[in-house]
């Protein structure tokens, strides 16, 4: 079984915007290149929110040089950006923004999740581009859950859902709607109490299995509690061994490292500081764009 080299944790909330408060799990400025071809990831934790009209989330900013994935688990989120492109994430769907060359967009809580209120959980993980493909012309990939495939594990165990990349059971592939600019692997899972579970992933790839809720055992000896993620050495093995001692709700993220330099500021990632010195003077002087304002 893979090497496991890392294990952390963080249970600290911040707000981003006023409507999703989450805990960063990891980011690049602390991990690097060990994580590449991944950036970071926030886990807006169960959150209720009272019913209201107000608009809460995060108003109109600027990305470039990279892609954001976020997963609905419970509540919806419109979104809206300088490119044209707009739409709303429910339960279950996943949304694969391309910044790419830039673009400015805003996210708030849907009118409907606002208008009744309720739980609130999404994850948004940052994807880095290859350097070639960084000024690539910004898109949206919008996935509903009906389009991932699911895959049911033995015995009622949960099941694993292929967001990207390619998943084998049972001699059959399966294989993720998301496309992506280098190899990927993001699979979404639940396990119940006391049941096993084996992947195997690329042997080539940087592997993170990140615990959003419950509390797992990896490889028969690693404990390992909520909100934590799990970082594993190239060692050529390919087989991890899950284990939920609670029900758990977990990631699983695998990509090729693209070993390129990575020099980012806030919103933007990109490969030299003259680059981000370029986003800037780019997003002053309004080349990307700005959200139409409805009328």
């Amino acid at each position: 079984m893979k090497k496991i080299v890392g294990v952390y944790r963080n249970q600290n909330m911040h707000w981003v915007g006023d409507g999703f408060p989450v805990k960063n799990l990891f980011s690049y400025d602390r991990l690097g290149q060990a994580i590449s071809p991944f950036l970071l990831l926030d886990y807006a934790a169960p959150y209720h929110f009272s019913p209201t009209t107000q608009q809460h989330g995060v108003g109109s900013h600027p990305h470039r040089g990279f892609e954001t994935v976020t997963l609905a688990y419970q509540g919806g989120v419109t979104h809206k950006d300088s490119a044209g492109g707009g739409g709303q994430i429910k339960t279950g769907d996943v949304q694969w923004m391309t910044a790419g060359a830039g673009l400015v967009h805003e996210e708030f809580h849907s009118e409907e999740f606002a208008n009744n209120g309720g739980l609130f959980e999404m994850v948004q993980l940052w994807v880095n581009l290859p350097a070639a493909d960084k000024m690539t012309a910004p898109k949206y990939q919008a996935i509903e859950a009906q389009d991932i495939p699911v895959i049911e594990l033995e015995q009622g165990a949960g099941h694993i859902r292929v967001i990207a990349g390619r998943y084998v059971a049972d001699d059959a592939e399966h294989s993720g709607p998301a496309s992506t600019y280098s190899p990927v692997n993001v699979w979404d899972g639940e396990l119940k109490t006391e049941h096993l579970h084996h992947i195997h992933v690329p042997v080539d790839h940087n592997v993170l299995v990140v615990v959003l809720s419950g509390e797992m055992q990896l490889n028969g000896t690693q404990h390992v509690q909520d909100s934590s993620i799990v970082m594993f050495a190239q060692d050529g093995e390919a087989d991890i061994q899950l284990q939920a001692m609670k029900d758990s709700k977990f990631l699983v993220l695998t990509g090729q490292p693209l070993n390129e330099p990575i020099q980012g500021y806030g919103p933007f990632v990109m490969n030299t500081k003259d680059e981000i010195v370029q986003a800037f003077n780019d997003f002053n002087s309004g080349k990307f764009g700005e959200i139409p304002v409805a009328r």
